[in-house]
């Protein structure tokens, strides 16, 4: 697939809000009510089977969102949908500011240290709150915080090339 062609995973339904057939979702947008600026929606769920969706409403309701999808209206079909992922084309989002980055644009990189030693792959990243974290698949596993300029000293999309300050023993 073409990186323009990967779905980014936004978020999660987890559950119904009410009896019209509201939607509880999980969002992984930053705000999380971004997540309604990229439609239309592919979902899936977690038996496989996909769909589109466009035209979803909603807002920010504690630590979720509670959505409304068109001609969903009532809460057993919105208990059928739980566990369905919403993903767009990578395409659907906008280009990243300068020195900001899509996770999903960093997997798959080379990460080698300054001084050439080549730590393996970047296998995926998480939050812990505190900063980012990239997981290093290679002769080993290795957790190396995403913090620019500290350990991270370039990102080069062309050379497919992470640099990293990072002790290869460590």
């Amino acid at each position: 697939m073409k990186d323009t062609e990967r779905r980014i995973l936004l978020g999660r339904i987890v559950g119904a809000f009410g009896v019209r057939g509201e939607i509880k979702l999980e969002s992984w947008t930053e705000p999380r009510t971004a997540i309604f600026q990229y439609q239309p929606w592919t979902l899936r769920t977690p038996a496989g089977q996909e769909s589109t969706v466009k035209g979803v409403r909603g807002k920010a309701s504690g630590k979720h969102i509670v959505a409304v999808f068109p001609e969903v209206t009532d809460r057993d079909v919105v208990e059928s949908m739980i566990g369905t992922e919403i993903s767009v084309p990578r395409s659907a989002l906008p280009p990243p500011k300068p020195d900001e980055y899509y996770w999903i644009d960093l997997e798959g990189l080379q990460v080698k240290t300054v001084d050439g030693v080549e730590l393996g792959r970047v296998s995926h990243l998480f939050s812990t709150g505190a900063n980012d974290v990239v997981v290093v698949q290679g002769s080993r596993e290795r957790m190396i915080p995403f913090v620019q300029p500290d350990f991270v000293k370039s990102v080069d999309f062309e050379a497919n090339l992470i640099v990293v300050d990072w002790d290869p023993e460590f």
